[in-house]
């Protein structure tokens, strides 16, 4: 069996490129890939059953949103690729999320774009290119 490279994928042009990288070294190393999309979604946990029933409801039309607008149209760009490709779309911590995808799919290399932080964000908030890279269980390539 093929190893995988996950993927983490928000559209932005710094995703796109960290796409392009990845596929290269798929094709290169005979990999299949997992394009992740994750959602931050930070849990509450006082809210009524209705609050509770709304925000369901609302997450599973973000998805579908997401589904749509972001995977969809980059699986159609990559379709003649030459690389097997597969989506993984979900809710939670970015890194985090992208290490649990890159455990559970047993993935040899994660690859990400990285994003514009600024240097005083990047010391506020962290970043997820810092956080994945401390997190990972396996190689992680940040593709400017």
């Amino acid at each position: 069996m093929a190893s995988k490279i996950v993927v983490g994928y928000d559209g932005s042009g710094s995703a796109k490129r960290a796409v392009d990288f990845a596929v290269g070294t798929a094709k290169a190393q005979g990999k299949t890939l997992v394009i992740a999309h994750v959602l931050e979604w930070s849990p509450y946990s006082f809210l009524t059953p209705m609050e509770l029933e709304e925000r369901h409801k609302r997450r599973n039309e973000e998805l579908q949103r997401a589904e749509t607008a972001v995977l969809n149209p980059l699986m159609q760009d990559l379709a003649d690729s030459g690389v097997e490709i597969t989506t993984a779309l979900k809710y939670g911590h970015i890194a985090e999320t992208l290490v649990r995808i890159a455990r559970d799919e047993e993935a040899s290399q994660v690859v990400i774009g990285r994003t514009g932080y600024s240097a005083l964000e990047a010391r506020l908030f962290g970043s997820v290119a810092g956080s994945l890279a401390q997190a990972s269980p396996v190689p992680v390539t940040i593709v400017p």
